[in-house]
């Protein structure tokens, strides 16, 4: 994964004391398990590009982690791809000239705006061209993309952005340094609160009045609670005259309406939490009181371990039933899952083929045999509030249904069977478009 500058005109040779690397050596260090590079392709007094080369050992990146199990975690464009975990190594190479600081006869030359030229790819992102173009337009560059070519699929996610215009090499690297995470989305470490103070010191002097400010903050900190911690939010909320108080993520109120749910049934003694993923849902399960057994049924290797970790840590809480972590799949018979009192599927059936549920279904329905099935789906009505055309909510879903859809499935499911059906809507309800969650409870009436 690489990045190159290239600096045009008088004066272009400082660039070399703006970022403290001498063209006529090879600057290579170890950088946290990163081999980082930078040398010059090009070096006159009026014009020089340097480029910066990271190479990670992702072997390594892995050894350490949870998904050491998982055999995805040495198959992966981590070496490859320019992405945050790239942004992460290159920001101590790169530290002088970010933080504006070269030995004090250069520093003139800090706020010299040069004619510019920034490559860098392949970046892999759920972002259109349009909307990368409105990340580098509003402050000053021309964006040109071209999209990378895959064998697999008709047209790849990889990107290699090309951008030009009159910057600053210090302001150039903090728009680089900001917005590369942004079109990749994808974050490769923690994130926490030392985030927001690198947004907040890179954001100065041109992210307050970006028109996608709202946009960056969203994707470069993903958490609500850390992107109220920014100065940026504030100042937004300020603007309009209100004060926000944090949204709650829909996934937890899906939990949260799952578990209360659960906490007024008379039998909720034994729960399977089937497709439980890395245990999040689970772990809620073991403060419900009255619950004895919880059953966390998932196929990923790499999710299983995640959500061990999880429930373990849980142990030293009063009242607290462990969950068991078992190997599973919806696609086979288990013995293990017959006659509990609940099983639950939230926001699985859509990562799931369509014709492969009737058959899943009518082995809940007549094998296992549950008191209660709850069932959680995306409403697909309710994307247009989400401004989204036709694509899904995520990249895994093989379908998304309507409301009448969902019911219409619910219904075929259940035909001849001993269950009864009742549904309901999870999050904010917006009129015509209903909730952004649709879940489905099926009783088994006893006789």
């Amino acid at each position: 994964m690489q990045l190159s500058l290239t600096v045009r005109g008088t004066g272009a040779e400082t660039v070399s004391y703006l970022i403290a690397k001498n063209p006529t050596n090879l600057y290579e260090r170890n950088e946290k398990g990163f081999k980082v590079r930078l040398v010059y392709p090009t070096f006159t007094n009026d014009e020089a590009e340097f480029l910066i080369y990271v190479q990670p050992d992702p072997i390594d990146l892995a050894r350490n982690s949870a998904e050491k199990y998982d055999i995805t975690s040495y198959i992966n464009d981590r070496e490859f791809a320019v992405s945050s975990i790239f942004v992460s190594a290159i920001r101590k190479a790169l530290g002088t000239a970010l933080n504006g600081k070269p030995d004090e006869e250069y520093t003139e030359w800090v706020d010299h705006p040069f004619v510019m030229e920034l490559n860098f790819g392949p970046v892999a992102t759920d972002l259109n061209d349009r909307e990368i173009e409105d990340l580098f337009k509003p402050i000053g560059y021309k964006v040109t993309i071209e999209s990378g070519v895959s064998t697999f699929r008709e047209k790849s996610s990889a990107k290699f952005i090309t951008i030009t215009g009159e910057q600053t090499v210090q302001n150039a690297l903090k728009h680089i340094s900001t917005l590369i995470p942004v079109i990749d989305n994808y974050k490769h470490y923690f994130i926490d609160e030392r985030e927001v103070e690198k947004l907040d010191r890179y954001g100065d002097d041109w992210l307050e009045s970006h028109p996608a400010k709202l946009l960056i903050l969203k994707r470069a900190l993903r958490y609500q609670s850390l992107i109220v911690k920014s100065k940026f939010y504030h100042r937004e909320q300020s603007t309009k005259g209100i004060v926000e108080q944090p949204k709650v993520r829909l996934n937890e109120q899906r939990y949260d309406a799952i578990v209360n749910y659960i906490k007024g049934l008379p039998n909720r003694e034994t729960i399977v939490d089937l497709g439980a993923g890395e245990g999040k849902l689970s772990v809620q399960f073991g403060f419900i009181d009255g619950v004895k057994e919880i059953l966390s049924i998932e196929p990923s290797s790499k999710s299983r371990v995640k959500a061990i970790k999880r429930f373990q840590e849980e142990n030293d809480k009063e009242r607290y039933i462990e969950p068991k972590s078992l190997a599973g799949s919806l696609y086979y018979f288990d013995e293990r899952l017959q006659n509990k009192d609940i099983i639950v599927l939230c926001e699985v059936i859509e990562h799931i083929d369509e014709h492969r549920l009737p058959n899943i279904f009518k082995t809940i329905v007549n094998d296992y045999r549950p008191r209660i099935l709850i069932v959680t789906t995306p409403n697909q009505e309710y994307n247009v509030v989400y401004e989204m055309d036709d694509e899904m909510r995520h990249d895994d879903h093989r379908f998304e249904w309507t409301r009448a859809e969902f019911r219409e499935k619910c219904e075929q499911w259940t035909k001849d069977s001993s269950y009864q059906v009742s549904f309901q809507g999870i999050g904010e309800e917006i009129e015509s478009y209903g909730q952004p969650t649709q879940m489905a409870i099926f009783r088994r009436e006893e006789g």
